[in-house]
């Protein structure tokens, strides 16, 4: 009984001394960075809406990190493929129908039809990283040919792929230097990019479901047409 008084006393007298913010120095270190796959559908919104109001563009550039990528019809960096680029006329317009989060949330991927100017319909894929004050910027997007049998959903899905075992929670991948493909810090969310030299293009997603990574996205691009009396683009 001494013992047990003993122990309960010296627990008040360390907590004492921890001050008022004991609880957030003693449990922070437990809490993990959650998914919200309900941000990154509101982000995407956000991004089409601004296109609309603002410029194709204009939206690009913002919601785009400073390293983001896209096909055109290699890999290029957003940011100085669309320096001082003016808007089109007529903006792209498009929402999402899926979402995909890694379990901790740090990379998403949205994907959904897309409407151009031309009335060609199309389908982008794009990979959302989270910033350091939690909001949602876009690293990698890419568009394809729309599936002719594509029906919008009236919920857009959002799911959250499975945690690692804590064993397999210790391995950190890295995106690749252009973001052309990479992992999730947890690794349940990773994306690759194969661009053939005649620039066709095939873009994967997968993510972690029970001990498996599962392929749950991928589309295929063709080569691009050369314009009449050019030569046709290729990629290294």
């Amino acid at each position: 009984m001494l013992r047990h008084a003993l122990a309960c006393l010296t627990a008040l007298a360390v907590a004492a001394c921890m001050g008022p913010q004991a609880p957030r120095e003693r449990y922070g270190r437990f809490l993990q960075p959650v998914a919200n796959p309900g941000k990154v559908i509101a982000t995407e919104l956000a991004f089409a809406r601004m296109a609309r109001d603002e410029g194709t563009w204009t939206a690009f550039r913002h919601y785009a990190t400073d390293d983001a990528v896209m096909a055109s019809p290699g890999i290029v960096l957003v940011q100085e493929a669309l320096k001082d680029v003016p808007d089109p006329a007529e903006p792209i317009v498009w929402g999402p129908d899926l979402v995909w989060s890694s379990c901790s949330g740090d990379y998403a991927l949205s994907t959904g039809p897309a409407t151009y100017p031309s009335g060609r319909k199309g389908r982008f894929a794009t990979i959302w990283e989270r910033q350091a004050d939690g909001e949602y910027r876009w690293v990698v997007d890419q568009g394809f040919e729309l599936e002719d049998d594509h029906v919008q959903p009236e919920l857009i899905p959002a799911n959250v792929a499975d945690c690692s075992s804590p064993r397999a929670s210790r391995f950190v991948p890295t995106p690749s230097a252009d973001h052309s493909a990479g992992n999730s810090a947890d690794g349940s969310l990773a994306w690759a990019t194969r661009i053939a030299p005649d620039c066709s293009r095939t873009f994967m997603v997968s993510v972690k479901q029970g001990d498996e990574m599962v392929e749950i996205f991928r589309r295929q691009a063709d080569a691009p047409q050369a314009p009449e009396g050019a030569e046709a683009p290729t990629c290294g």
